[in-house]
C-alpha cells in the first residue's frame, strides 16, 4: 500500500494536480511535512501517543479527523477528492466528507471478511468488519484492482457493480528491468545455486510455510536457497517460520531478510531465478509485478488479483491448492528447466510493461473527473493516508 500511495501522489504531481496524504504521526523524529515531489507531499498529524499500534489507532480516529480539519482551515486548503486507503483511513473519509462537502473515492487492499474466507482462524480487531460496511455504503466510489476482488464486494457484501472501478496499480519498469544475474548475485553476497525467492509481509495469511514444505521435499535440490525477503527482524511470524525451516532441515538453505528498501529489490529479483507468492489471499500481488517486470517467472497461489499478473503457463504457474506438493511439482518444473525460465520470463516482462503507473493514475484522473468537476492543473486532491 506505502508503494501505491507513493507511486500514485507522485505521477499525479508530475501532471500538475497537488496531492496531500494525510497521516499519523508516530516516530518523534517525523517532520511536520516531507516532500515527496514538487506538488506531493506527506503531512503528519499528532494524534495520540506516538507508540499506539494499529490495533490502537481506531480509539484515536476523532481527534485525528478534528486534527486535519484544523490543518485545512490553518492552512487555507481546497481540496477536489478525498481518497483514502485501508479501513481505519475509510472511517476517516467518512467523517472528512461531511465536514468538506467532497467526494470520498475508497480503496481497501485487504478486506476482513476476505482473509477469513480465504484462512479461517484469522482475527481483526471487532470494529473492522463492521466498519468495511460502513465505508462501502458511504463511499461514493471504491477502486479495486482486479476483478476478483469487484466480483467479491459483489458476492460476499453485495456492493453494487456500478460503485466499483477495476484500476490496477502499476510497475516502475525503468527501475524493475531485468538485470544481469551474476552481478546481483555478487552484489548481494549470493553463490551459484538456484534461487527461489519470495517478497512481502510476513504473516500468516502469505503461506511461507508452504513453500518451506515444498522446498523440503524436494529432489536434488540441495543446491536451492529460499530468499524470504520482507517483515520485521523480530516478528512473530518470522520466528515462527524459522523454527519449521529447522524442523523440516532446510535451515541452512533458508535465508531471511528484513525489508530492503525499493531502489534494492531489483537486485533481488534479478538474483533470483523463480519468485514466488504462496498466498492465501492477495488482493493483487504488487510483488509479482515486480517480479514480473525483472523478467523473472512467478509461482502462485490462484487467489485473489493474482491470475491478472501471473498467466499460467506463459509467465508463470498457478497453483489452484495452498498445498506444498502442487507449489514443489510447479517450483521443480522451473528449477530444473533454464530454457522454460527465459521464455517465461521474457514473457513476464512483456506483459508487465502493459501495467504502468502512468496507465493507472490516467484512469484514476479520469474517474476523479467523472465525480468532481477537477478545477484546474494547480488545483489538489486529497488521500487520507
Amino acid at each position: 500500500m506505502n508503494v501505491y500511495l507513493l507511486e500514485t501522489a507522485k505521477e499525479f504531481a508530475r501532471r500538475g494536480m497537488c496531492v496531500d496524504v494525510y497521516t499519523r504521526r508516530h516516530d518523534p523524529e517525523d517532520p511536520e511535512i516531507v516532500e515527496l515531489s514538487p506538488r506531493a507531499r506527506v503531512i503528519h498529524i499528532p494524534s495520540g501517543p506516538l507508540s499506539a499500534d494499529k490495533n490502537g489507532v481506531y480509539q484515536l480516529l476523532d481527534g485525528f479527523c478534528r486534527a486535519v480539519d484544523d490543518y485545512r482551515d490553518r492552512h487555507e486548503l481546497q481540496y477536489d477528492v478525498i481518497w483514502s486507503h485501508y479501513w481505519l483511513s475509510g472511517l476517516v473519509g467518512i467523517d472528512l466528507k461531511r465536514r468538506w462537502g467532497l467526494p470520498h473515492v475508497t480503496s481497501f487492499h485487504t478486506l476482513s471478511e476476505l482473509k477469513r474466507l480465504a484462512l479461517p482462524g484469522e482475527s481483526d480487531p471487532p470494529e473492522r468488519d463492521a466498519s468495511e460496511r460502513l465505508i462501502m455504503d458511504d463511499a461514493d466510489r471504491i477502486v479495486v484492482w482486479s476483478e476478483n476482488e469487484r466480483d467479491a464486494l459483489g458476492q460476499v457484501y453485495d456492493v453494487p457493480a456500478a460503485k466499483i472501478s477495476i484500476i490496477p496499480p502499476g510497475v516502475d519498469s525503468a527501475r524493475f528491468a531485468p538485470g544481469i544475474q551474476s552481478a546481483s548475485r555478487e552484489a548481494l553476497g549470493i553463490g551459484d545455486g538456484r534461487i527461489l525467492l519470495y517478497v512481502g509481509r510476513l504473516e500468516r495469511l502469505k503461506g511461507v510455510d508452504i513453500v518451506l514444505k515444498a522446498l523440503a521435499t524436494m529432489e536434488d535440490a540441495d543446491d536451492v536457497e529460499l530468499l524470504v525477503v520482507g517483515g520485521a527482524e523480530n516478528s512473530t511470524e518470522r520466528e515462527r517460520l524459522r523454527g519449521l525451516s529447522q524442523e523440516f532441515g532446510i535451515a541452512d538453505r533458508v535465508r531471511f531478510i528484513p525489508s530492503v528498501d525499493q531502489s534494492d529489490l531489483p537486485d533481488y529479483y534479478s538474483a533470483a531465478d523463480v519468485c514466488v507468492l504462496p498466498s492465501y489471499y492477495e488482493s493483487f500481488g504488487l510483488a509479482a509485478l515486480e517480479a514480473a517486470s525483472c523478467g523473472r517467472p512467478v509461482v502462485a497461489s490462484k487467489v485473489g488479483g493474482l491470475p491478472s499478473v501471473v498467466r499460467d503457463g506463459v509467465t508463470g504457474f498457478l497453483v489452484g491448492w495452498q498445498c506444498p506438493g502442487p507449489f514443489m511439482e510447479k517450483l521443480q518444473i522451473l528449477l530444473n528447466d533454464p530454457e522454460l525460465r527465459r521464455q517465461m520470463g521474457a514473457a513476464a516482462r512483456t506483459h508487465a510493461l502493459r501495467l504502468s503507473w502512468q496507465r493507472a493514475v490516467t484512469d484514476l484522473a479520469i474517474l476523479f473527473g467523472t465525480i468532481r468537476d477537477v478545477r484546474t492543473a494547480a488545483g489538489c486532491g486529497a488521500a487520507a493516508g
